[in-house]
């Protein structure tokens, strides 16, 4: 009987360049579905962000651009709900080439707002992943150009990624759940308050000990002396040595998380300790034009019962617009309590909503209401 001599078939080596594609697959969808969701937790700030693009735009290239100010909330929408779908449709293999030219039309777009905000210092913030990080200008430009990388590996791979997940009608029910997850998501967000608040006002927080830095700065002083540099931790007393730069150790931790926060009346006194004090209902009025007029009924009525609490209640409101603009608006929308005034930028940052209800106590953020849900009095105690 005769043996067989002939060695054992061995499986070919996977190709080198198989994992490195299927890692930047799914770390491409992976970031844009990311990047998406942080946007869509509060498309209010994104809407922001594109305004100040615009407006950017507006000056540099012409006013055509300031057209778009007054779509900003729905291509928020629409542009955060496009990554989610896209980085969806890409970790399904959903049309994997067609995918990938969208992909890339955004991505090129990215990359132009970005490298424009780094090169020329428009925008400091890109606000690419919303308030949730903060990245700066070439720091975010740097994140485009990676994405980047990671699309031209998958797009001159494809041979690699093949295999759809879904086809057909399953796919097509899977694509419709994800859009309608994404966009019901920033919608709901946009009517109400973010999901997850990523600001210096958030509940819970203190903002007179936010106003504070939380460590004093710490300095390392360069000095020069014939010839010689040398680096001190405290200011040398010997004049021989020649004063060169000065460094922050601590840059981040040696600066107040809230550095512009200041709230005053009509003739410019501040308000702002005093609205630290005590419990505080303050009615938020960013600006009279745009606030939602048919909600004040409901407001009035909350800060008239405010008055009578035995929690005692100091029921206040801060705008951002004119002292003789918002004198007629408060008669006319029967606003019966002492106003105040502070920065456009810092109310917007205080909440996503116009107008909008902050409950302070001893300066800690109890509770923030969207206009669409204006509490109850008990519900403002509750809180308390």
């Amino acid at each position: 009987m005769a043996v067989s001599t002939s060695a054992p078939a061995v499986a070919p080596a996977p190709h080198p360049l198989r994992t490195l594609t299927r890692v930047s697959w799914f770390l491409l969808g992976a970031l844009f579905i990311f990047s998406g969701l942080v946007k869509l937790n509060d498309p209010v700030g994104t809407a922001l962000k594109l305004e100040e693009y615009f407006e950017v735009f507006a000056v540099d290239f012409g006013s055509f651009f300031l057209y778009f100010k007054g779509m900003a909330r729905a291509l928020s929408i629409v542009l955060c709900s496009l990554e989610v779908i896209l980085g969806v449709a890409l970790l399904l293999r959903w049309h994997l080439r067609k995918t990938l030219w969208v992909l890339l039309g955004l991505l090129v777009f990215f990359t132009f707002l970005t490298f424009y905000s780094a090169a020329f210092n428009k925008v400091t913030d890109c606000g690419c992943f919303g308030d949730f990080i903060k990245l700066t200008p070439w720091t975010s430009f740097a994140k485009d150009v990676f994405l980047l990388g990671l699309w031209a590996v998958v797009f001159f791979n494809q041979r690699f990624l093949r295999r759809a997940f879904v086809k057909g009608t399953p796919a097509i029910m899977a694509m419709t759940f994800a859009s309608a997850i994404a966009i019901g998501i920033g919608v709901r967000a946009l009517g109400h308050l973010p999901y997850f608040d990523f600001l210096p006002y958030k509940v819970g927080n203190n903002i007179g000990q936010l106003m504070k830095p939380a460590e004093q700065a710490r300095y390392r002083y360069t000095f020069e002396r014939r010839g010689e540099t040398k680096e001190f931790d405290a200011f040398p007393t010997d004049t021989t040595w020649r004063y060169k730069a000065m460094t922050v150790l601590n840059p981040e931790a040696s600066k107040p998380l809230i550095t512009d926060f200041d709230v005053a009346d009509v003739n410019g006194n501040s308000y702002t300790a005093e609205l630290l004090k005590g419990i505080k209902l303050v009615l938020i009025v960013q600006n009279t034009n745009k606030t939602d007029r048919d909600r004040f009924v409901a407001i009035n009525a909350l800060l008239n019962a405010a008055g009578k609490s035995r929690k005692n209640i100091t029921a206040v409101t801060i705008t951002s617009t004119s002292p003789a603009k918002f004198d007629a608006f408060r008669h006319e929308m029967n606003i019966a309590t002492p106003y105040y005034f502070a920065d456009a930028t810092v109310l917007k940052s205080m909440i996503r909503s116009n107008p909008g209800l902050m409950v302070l106590k001893d300066g800690v953020v109890r509770a923030k209401y969207h206009y669409h849900d204006v509490p109850e009095l008990f519900e403002v105690e509750k809180g308390l």
